[in-house]
């Protein structure tokens, strides 16, 4: 590569070696576009399609747009369990938040006898199976009557590790000279935890509100032991229901599995900055 009188760089020659790289890198995105971009391309295009596609069949194309899928989809309780899901989303996700942060404060910022055991014990509870607490769980709400409510849906979903252990680690980082300079200014625990802490952790903040969001949005062993009836369903549920259908098509199923889509693609879009400089100080100043 040259360089002119300038100081601008010339134009490189397309070489044999480069202009196997930008192949290899077309291939590449061509790949990735067919596994990724390709199928909800055609979920979409299926659902919005007038045409009735037979059993098994997607359209890459619609064939004449028309909202007959989604008006089917809506009809068969999609509306009650969208509902069902946002009241599940915003009290588990605030509650999940607000405790984790709490905890996470308490595990990064005091020091008690035990607090390494405490955070392993969480940890721990990431390894083991909702399936392997299914029944104890399903007994334990049935005894303190949060069957077929809101309260069973929604309090199981507060205590998750792996927020606790994100905000945990972010929390350690954050210079100590910052707390004490807050205590020489009379403030007590509850202050710099507002006024400090939580504001330096909202990258961490946003990462465990996509990562919450999503866990409590694609529930559904845990619906499925609290509905006890049809008006307690969450959207997990319905779309569940009417893949198992033999009544419906697959436009219709598509509409449904749209409809479930769209508030997770749009949550994401709405925390992405925050999402990524999450990460990003997670993997620089660990």
């Amino acid at each position: 590569m040259s360089s002119t009188a300038l100081g601008l760089r010339a134009p490189r020659r397309l070489t044999s070696r480069r202009s196997g790289r930008i192949a290899v890198r077309v291939v590449l995105y061509l790949v990735v576009l067919g596994i990724f971009v390709v199928p909800l391309w055609s979920m979409v295009s299926t659902a919005v399609s007038g045409g009735a596609p037979q059993l098994g069949q997607v359209f890459l194309w619609p064939h004449g747009l028309s909202g007959f899928n989604f008006s089917t989809a809506w009809r068969f309780g999609m509306g009650r369990g969208l509902l069902n899901s946002v009241v599940v989303e915003l009290i588990g996700l605030t509650l999940q938040i607000t405790v984790s942060a709490f905890a996470a404060y308490a595990l990064a910022r005091k020091r008690f006898r035990g607090a390494s055991l405490v955070l392993l014990a969480i940890l721990a509870t990431m390894m083991m199976p909702e399936e392997i607490i299914a029944i104890p769980l399903y007994l334990v709400l049935g005894k303190i009557s949060l069957l077929d409510n809101f309260g069973g849906l929604a309090l199981p979903l507060v205590g998750w590790a792996l927020p606790i252990y994100v905000l945990t680690g972010f929390m350690k980082r954050i210079p100590v000279e910052l707390e004490e300079a807050a205590r020489v200014d009379g403030a007590g625990d509850l202050r710099i935890f507002f006024r400090v802490i939580l504001p330096l952790s909202l990258p961490a903040l946003g990462t465990c509100a996509v990562f919450g969001f999503l866990m409590i949005w694609d529930q559904y062993l845990l619906p499925l032991l609290v509905a006890q009836s049809p008006k307690m369903n969450t959207l997990t549920l319905i779309v569940t229901s009417l893949q198992a259908s033999q009544e419906q098509g697959e436009g219709v199923r598509l509409a449904a599995a749209v409809v479930l889509m769209v508030p997770s693609v749009l949550v994401y879009l709405g925390l992405q900055r925050l999402f990524e400089r999450g990460l990003l100080s997670g993997s620089l100043k660990g």
